[in-house]
């Protein structure tokens, strides 16, 4: 979503390279970002599929999200702050339903009742950004995918919401739950909306006009307006990008990249940056998996 760290998998598979048979391979925001940040962290979740406890943040995030897409199924006049917070609960019984790994999200401490509280509070600033009631989204939580380098490579992830207006301009919206960045975190920040307007730009010959980020805790907007030229740089950042990860497969080396993000990382205890061990590498790498680009905290 990376300063953001996924947690929530949806229903797109994303493949990885393989050594021993050629592939189809794709790449997600989150995925390519997790590259950029630490090759390490890449292989640990994309290739040796290390699991990873959410944290209440993390948990926090994909509630916020799952809220905000039921929202704009009410009714317009509906969309109301008090009616926002009814939601809250329900969507979290049904998550800790359909994630196991939730179940123990308490055990470190705090309570249910002070996560759903915080949820709220969250929520309350989204409506201080935006009326819903003014809103009619094209679409939520939606695929988008496409293909560059000549068929070689296949771009998907997942968008917080579409709008499009009655001229049909496109503004991609990306829900945050984390605060805003200060202005040298911002170009990563933007990492994951370039990607998706550059897959819209590709599949629908538009390139949108507003790239939003709607940052909730601190109620601010981030706008920003991409260039043709600009996604075209960056659509052959990311084919360098999957060639790196190429060559990192077939060499079986993902080196750790020690940054300030390493102290909210999951896997500190398998790293040699900390004087861990990596698990053996997968004689082959696994069967496509989740894909990993929903609600983020950043």
């Amino acid at each position: 979503m990376t300063e953001a760290v996924a947690v929530a998998a949806e229903a797109a598979a994303e493949a990885v390279p393989e050594i021993d048979a050629p592939a189809r391979p794709s790449l997600s925001p989150s995925r390519a970002a997790d590259f950029k940040t630490c090759p390490l962290l890449y292989r640990f979740r994309t290739i040796d599929r290390l699991p990873e406890q959410p944290s209440p943040d993390q948990a926090r995030g994909t509630l916020v999200h799952a809220v905000l897409e039921r929202l704009f199924d009410l009714p317009a006049a509906d969309r109301t702050v008090a009616q926002a917070a009814e939601l809250v609960e329900p969507q979290w019984q049904r998550l800790v339903a359909e994630q196991e790994e939730l179940a123990g999200l308490f055990a470190d401490g705090g309570t249910p009742e002070e996560f759903l509280a915080s949820t709220r509070g969250l929520l309350d600033g989204y409506f201080a950004v935006e009326d819903p009631r003014r809103l009619q989204p094209a679409e939520r939580e939606c695929l988008v995918t496409t293909e560059v380098d000549e068929g070689r490579l296949v771009l998907r992830g997942y968008v917080d919401r579409l709008d499009v207006s009655p001229a049909g301009d496109l503004r991609v919206v990306d829900y945050k739950t984390g605060g805003a960045p200060r202005e040298a975190f911002e170009a990563r920040a933007l990492f994951q909306l370039k990607f998706y307007a550059l897959v819209l730009w590709r599949t629908r010959g538009v390139v949108p006009r507003v790239l939003r980020l709607l940052y909730l805790k601190d109620a601010e907007i981030c706008d920003y307006t991409p260039e043709t030229e600009e996604l075209a740089r960056f659509e052959r950042t990311l084919i360098a990008l999957w060639a790196a990860i190429e060559r990192a497969t077939e060499a079986r080396d993902f080196r750790p990249r020690p940054s300030r993000l390493c102290g909210w990382c999951a896997h500190q205890a398998r790293c040699p940056a900390f004087d861990g061990t990596p698990p053996p590498f997968p004689q082959r790498p696994p069967a496509p998996a989740p894909d990993e680009d929903g609600p983020v905290i950043e």
